[in-house]
């Protein structure tokens, strides 16, 4: 008796994600000019846009996230002498692609420019291919309803119990796979709100000044926190969204929520507009300057995202740059002068904690027996470059900070500034201690998330901190 074949779906399915969404995400990365396009060819129907994004994407078959588990049953059944066919609403150039790379499927049905293989017209096709109940269907939506009520029995994949029980309505319900849900866990890693820690950087300028007993600074200092947060936040998803293979390429950005599939791409092309309205809303409040500063960081970053960050060294001076932005818009909503020895000290320190998190980054590709960074200009040969730069950097940073200790503005603020001095030690040892661990590749991505969670740093900054408050105490 020959067995039933089984018709499988690509979008959500097979794969965590939607080849559809896949391509528009990256036109927008690669040739943001067609996306103007985009409406002209919906109008002459999806299955038109579909082949148009299509033919001007490339996408690498072995690095989309794919639901294991899925494959592994499917693999058992290929053993078992069942004939598997994918059937996909996807455009029909990327599901060939995929289907060459698994080596499992007998034969593709998709999307070929003329008709959109979704719904109604993938049922209709399959039933003129198999007839009524003549194969079992892998399935994840409720447009997939349609197809079950000819198919014999369905296999539901990353759906609701909702959808299960649909699908149950129509046919026989031979197995279920369970979907990933949306918990707090995968909100939190999709704001990575982690990465808030960097945001502290807003309270410099007001502790360098010493306006810790104003509590209007406080509150204007607390909503530009979470303001500066939640744009970050919306930053964070675009530059995911559009960094997807690469992501996926590296051993542990793969894991991210949007790379790994675990959240849709579609999610997050919601949630990051909404996230930057609602950070705009808050920096009305806070006043000042702080919005055009603000606005500004968003500008840059998102610059940087699409452009400039697959540019050597000028990718690391961009993020020295925001680095220091978050300074500039602390003093801004505590509505502070900056002064240049600040700002320098900021330049050189934060440029050389990017050349820390780029050298981190090569490690870990050399590591992976790779010559060069995927979406990156770098090579791992410029490893030991870019940890001279980084080093220099580090030096001048604590430098700027020894000549300011010696100006007439620490006589102002200081009481006594000899107890200050202390600080240059300090920083001196932080800068290479941080170097030493990236040279060891105990280096976290984030050098700034590393240091909160490292003890010798904590340490650092607790002996940073007396030493300041020493000097403010007259002894």
């Amino acid at each position: 008796m020959v067995a039933t074949p089984l018709v499988v779906d690509l979008d959500g399915t097979l794969i965590r994600t939607d080849m559809l969404h896949e391509s528009a995400l990256r036109v927008l990365r690669d040739s943001p000019a067609d996306i103007l396009r985009m409406p002209l060819w919906l109008s002459r129907g999806k299955a038109v846009l579909k082949e148009r994004l299509a033919g001007l994407v490339d996408i690498d078959p072995a690095s989309l996230p794919y639901n294991t588990e899925l494959l592994d049953w499917l693999k058992i059944q290929k053993a078992e002498g069942r004939k598997l066919i994918l059937c996909t609403a996807s455009d029909k150039s990327l599901a060939l692609a995929i289907a060459e790379h698994l080596n499992m499927f007998d034969e593709v049905m998709a999307s070929d420019g003329v008709t959109n293989l979704a719904g109604p017209n993938k049922a209709a096709a399959l039933h003129q291919r198999f007839g009524q109940a003549g194969f079992d269907y892998v399935g994840n939506s409720s447009a997939d309803v349609t197809v079950w009520r000819c198919a014999r029995n369905a296999i539901v994949v990353n759906g609701s119990a909702s959808l299960a029980k649909a699908a149950s309505g129509c046919c026989k319900v031979e197995r279920v796979f369970p979907a990933q849900g949306l918990g707090f866990t995968a909100w939190r890693r999709m704001l990575r709100v982690h990465q808030w820690l960097k945001n502290l950087l807003l309270f410099v300028p007001m502790f360098a000044g010493h306006e810790l007993n104003n509590g209007t600074t406080w509150m204007a200092m607390i909503l530009a926190f979470f303001s500066f947060s939640v744009c970050a936040s919306s930053v964070y998803i675009a530059n995911d969204l559009l960094d997807l293979e690469s992501d996926r390429q590296h051993p542990r950005k793969k894991f991210r929520p949007f790379a790994s599939g675990q959240v849709p791409a579609w999610v997050g092309v919601i949630v990051a507009p909404a996230l930057l309205l609602i950070s705009i809303a808050l920096a009305l409040f806070v006043g000042g300057n702080f919005l055009p500063w603000l606005l500004i960081y968003f500008i840059v970053t998102c610059v940087y995202s699409l452009a400039l960050k697959r540019i050597i060294l000028i990718d690391c001076m961009v993020l020295a740059l925001l680095y220091t932005l978050r300074i500039i818009a602390g003093a801004a909503a505590a509505t502070l002068p900056m002064t240049f020895w600040l700002l320098a000290f900021s330049i050189f320190l934060f440029l050389s904690l990017a050349f820390v998190k780029r050298y981190a980054e090569l490690e870990v590709q050399l590591q992976s027996g790779k010559q060069k960074v995927h979406g990156r200009g770098y090579y791992t040969s410029d490893a030991s470059l870019i940890q001279s730069l980084g080093i220099g950097s580090g030096i001048a940073s604590v430098l700027v900070l020894a000549l300011y200790l010696d100006s007439n503005s620490v006589l102002v603020l200081y009481q006594t500034p000899e107890f200050v001095w202390g600080a240059v030690l300090v920083m001196l040892f932080w800068i290479s201690w941080m170097w030493m661990k990236a040279h060891r590749g105990e280096m976290h991505d984030d050098p700034l998330i590393f240091a909160v969670k490292d003890r010798a740093s904590q340490v650092a900054g607790l002996a940073f901190a007396a030493a300041l408050i020493a000097g403010t105490v007259s002894w």
